[in-house]
C-alpha cells in the first residue's frame, strides 16, 4: 500500500464528492421488535412471583417504561414516514 500523504481535513466544494443517497430502512420493524421484547419481559415479570417479590431492579417499572418509549418511538417513526 502506498503512502499518499496526509488526509486533508477540508476539501474545496469543487473537489468534494456529493453525499450518497440515504438508505431506505424499515424503522417500524425495529421498533416493533423492541416493543415485543419489552412486552414478553413484562409478562415474564408478572408471571414469575420471585421477580416481583425481590424488589431489586424494578422489573415491572422498567418493562412499562420500555413499552411506553417504544410506543412513542412508533408514533415518531409513523409521523416521519408520512412526511
Amino acid at each position: 500500500m502506498q503512502d499518499t500523504g496526509p488526509v486533508p481535513l477540508f476539501l474545496p466544494p469543487s473537489k468534494a464528492k456529493p453525499p450518497p443517497p440515504p438508505l431506505r430502512t424499515d424503522d417500524r420493524r425495529a421498533v416493533l421488535v423492541g416493543l415485543g421484547a419489552w412486552t414478553v419481559l413484562l409478562v415474564v415479570a408478572i408471571a414469575v412471583p420471585e421477580v416481583r417479590s425481590t424488589g431489586e431492579g424494578r422489573w415491572l417499572e422498567s418493562c412499562i417504561a420500555g413499552i411506553a418509549l417504544g410506543l412513542i418511538g412508533l408514533a415518531h417513526v409513523h409521523r416521519r414516514t408520512r412526511r
